[in-house]
């Protein structure tokens, strides 16, 4: 419903079982074409209504969206979504969700993300935070990340997530740009295409990020996806 209505050229009445649409329409029309990707986050596998967060993906998105997991975790849900569009013979990218934490040395970086703990801590004391179980599929799985370690495959640290219960985008790649770029590569190969990334201090994040960050692992995938072509 919701493509109908950005590519429909006339209103449209819609009768579903969770919405209800009268007159629905988009003067509004997106230059790309045929209509803005569908981006969809979830990777429940227990049955929510009628259909389950990984076969709607499979289904109807563009993209398929997670937090940053382990390697095995990321590998799994591809490997689901992919089966699930098989079925309708279309194809998903997938995005992932990470917070890097840079320093000119790896072992500055950690000790840049013991010391982000510490402040989260405090503020989590001073506000008085409760831990409560997540409702959503994505935050257990953060959680049972969490709960095998803070440090993760080469680089991945469920410290933030892990204390404040997997609320959100709380998982990060810790090292210098150049490691934390080679970790990034290794999801890449996983099959994922986006990688949308936030720091814990975001003036100056961003700005490594566009200094290095970015252009260090987009220098990594055209060699990988050069490689790759020789190979072929």
């Amino acid at each position: 419903m919701l493509r109908q209505e950005w590519t429909g050229e006339k209103p449209f009445d819609a009768h579903g079982e969770y919405y209800r649409y009268a007159g629905a329409f988009s003067e509004a029309k997106s230059p790309q074409q045929p209509h803005i990707p569908l981006d969809f986050g979830g990777s429940s596998a227990a049955a929510i209504a009628v259909a389950v967060a990984v076969a709607v993906a499979g289904k109807h998105a563009d993209v398929s969206a997670l937090w940053g997991e382990t390697y095995e975790q990321v590998r799994q849900v591809v490997q689901q979504v992919r089966a699930e569009a098989a079925k309708h013979s279309r194809t998903v990218r997938f995005s992932l969700s990470l917070r890097p934490i840079l320093a000119e040395t790896e072992d500055k970086a950690w000790a840049r993300a013991e010391r982000i703990l510490e402040q989260a801590k405090a503020l989590a004391q001073a506000n008085g935070f409760v831990r409560q179980e997540p409702a959503n599929e994505g935050s257990r799985r953060l959680l049972a990340a969490a709960a095998q370690g803070a440090r993760l495959d080469k680089r991945l640290w469920t410290g933030i997530a892990g204390l404040l219960w997997a609320k959100g985008n709380s998982t990060a790649l810790v090292g210098t740009a150049e490691q934390v770029a080679e970790a990034l590569l290794d999801y890449y190969d996983l099959g994922i295409t986006t990688f949308l990334i936030r720091g814990f201090d975001p003036l100056d994040d961003a700005i490594e990020y566009g200094e290095r960050l970015i252009p260090l692992t987009r220098k990594l995938i055209a060699k990988r996806d050069g490689e790759a072509v020789k190979v072929a």
